[in-house]
């Protein structure tokens, strides 16, 4: 083969109900669908998208588990949240209710561990490309004498992607705001930016590697380390809290 002809690009690890299902919040998007609008039929669906209508029923679940449709049984499908509004209206209440830190990074683990975990198995080319630019970035911000937030952000948001999990995806997405508040407190300390830094570098190689286990305890050791005393603190604050009547 010629050295100069192109490379394979990467398959679609998603699953098949995944990608349509992304298609379908794409078409609720576009055609600006409001809470009670019908969608298509199955048949019709899967007519348009060159699919089984068991793949079409998949991705419907997914998104009736995710709160966007309901199904009416004899009547069809229809929206019942628009997708933004599900995540948005959540991250609004965490700030606005000034949500205790420690519930914040505990969140975190929970979904950015199994991100990490499952990126490993996932990630493409361009995932690794991207995250790889996140760690770029935030030692450039820390070189600069910036906390390397921005950095810091993109990477994890590229982990989060390289997922190919909607559900993941959508849910950091949407309570990303929450999520910087736990961030600004970690980077703002002394020489946590450095460490944070080293931290997302072996997580990027773990990931790399396709190693899945190693990736998640990465993930969760940074995520830990970053906060203990944060959490260790609430912890022992509702320790000491009267047991209620």
């Amino acid at each position: 083969m010629s050295r100069s002809a192109s490379r394979l690009r990467p398959v679609d690890r998603r699953s098949l109900s995944e990608q349509i299902s992304d298609r379908l919040r794409e078409f609720i998007d576009v055609n600006n669908l409001q809470p009670g609008d019908k969608l298509m039929t199955e048949r019709e669906l899967a007519e348009q998208l060159g699919v089984g209508r068991s793949s079409i029923r998949e991705a419907i679940t997914v998104l009736r588990a995710q709160g966007v449709v309901e199904v009416r049984h004899g009547e069809g499908t229809y929206l019942l949240n628009r997708p933004e509004e599900l995540v948005t209206s959540l991250s609004a209440e965490l700030i606005e209710a000034h949500i205790d830190h420690p519930y914040i990074w505990e969140t975190r683990q929970a979904l950015e561990v199994q991100c990490a975990r499952i990126a490993a198995s996932r990630s493409t080319a361009e995932d690794l490309a991207e995250m790889s630019a996140g760690l770029a970035l935030m030692a450039a911000e820390i070189e600069a004498g910036a906390p390397g937030l921005e950095g810091d952000r993109r990477f994890h948001l590229g982990v989060a992607a390289a997922s190919h999990n909607p559900i993941l995806i959508e849910l950091i997405n949407g309570i990303r705001r929450a999520f910087d508040l736990t961030s600004e407190t970690s980077l703002t300390r002394p020489g946590q930016p450095c460490k944070s830094l080293e931290d997302h570098k072996r997580i990027y190689d773990a990931i790399a590697a396709g190693d899945p286990d190693q990736a998640a305890a990465l993930m969760f050791t940074h995520l830990v380390s970053t906060t203990h005393d944060l959490v260790d603190q609430r912890a022992s604050a509702l320790s000491r809290q009267p047991a209620p009547d």
